[in-house]
């Protein structure tokens, strides 16, 4: 399956993005840069432009849903009032190292994805072989990975589906006594629960990291946690982990969206033993 995400260009504060047959402008509050095509260029290349004043306003054909794939999984791309699309693209390179450690382990591997909203990473470690519990607090994001997972022919992966708040289900989970292989954590800056529960990254992360740390099994492979959350740095992130995981090694870095001039996206933290 190629790649058909593509970032064209960025700059003033949008960027310009390939998400298979279309061409969209999005905001990018990290571009401070010019960008190296010319305003005419972006607008007749583009199929639409959303910006947070206006909306999404279409300059040509566009449709409500499509399809692409990246790094190997299949999406469905929907824009939503937020300017979402479904996809981030910018995850892959997290994905490609737990499918690595994935497929080099000898033994059933057990993987817990928390926020998974639609399910990129839970269909990669899928793909790679695992075992997967996929955790959103939102039951339209969860159906909405259940559609990527049909159009990936996972309908039937050993996955499990669960609309529920991450705190309250790590808490069970404790107490089931369920351990888990890798742990993958995108928590947002601010969020709510099924009902109603409000979520802060920077009040909540370390008690949310504290409690992931005694879900990893004794012979665990990989924990990885990002955030996109201003003021957050990687070696922040770094200190977190190192904090409740302290043998193995932890890497640090920026996300990224790789193009003619490559757009950081959020940072990571990437627990393993190698």
């Amino acid at each position: 399956m190629k790649n058909e995400y593509t970032l064209l260009d960025s700059g003033n504060l949008r960027k310009l993005e390939q998400f298979g047959d279309y061409i969209l402008i999005r905001p990018c509050s990290q571009a401070l840069w010019s960008p190296r095509l010319t305003p005419l260029e972006w607008r007749e290349r583009a199929h639409a432009c959303f910006s947070r004043e206006d909306g999404w306003q279409k300059y040509k054909s566009f449709p409500g849903l499509w399809t692409m794939g990246h790094q190997g999984v299949r999406f469905q791309i929907s824009p939503t009032d937020f300017g979402h699309l479904g996809v981030f693209p910018e995850h892959a390179e997290l994905w490609t190292f737990a499918a690595q450690a994935i497929q080099e382990r000898k033994k059933p591997v057990e993987v817990l994805n928390l926020f998974a909203y639609s399910g990129g990473a839970s269909l990669a470690m899928a793909k790679a072989g695992a075992r997967v519990c996929h955790v959103d607090s939102s039951q339209g994001m969860v159906a909405w990975a259940r559609e990527n997972a049909r159009l990936n022919h996972l309908e039937q992966a050993p996955i499990r589906w669960i609309v529920d708040d991450v705190h309250k289900f790590l808490k069970r989970e404790i107490k089931r006594s369920k351990r888990y292989e890798g742990i993958i954590l995108d928590p947002p800056s601010f969020g709510r629960g099924a009902k109603g529960e409000v979520f802060k990254l920077e009040r909540d992360l370390p008690g949310l990291l504290e409690l992931c740390a005694r879900l990893l099994s004794e012979d665990a492979l990989f924990f990885l946690v990002s955030a996109h959350t201003p003021g957050v740095s990687p070696i922040t992130l770094s200190h977190l982990v190192k904090e409740h995981l302290r043998d193995g090694r932890v890497d640090h870095g920026e996300l990224q969206l790789p193009g003619p001039i490559s757009i950081p996206c959020g940072v990571y933290a990437r627990w393993h033993y190698k």
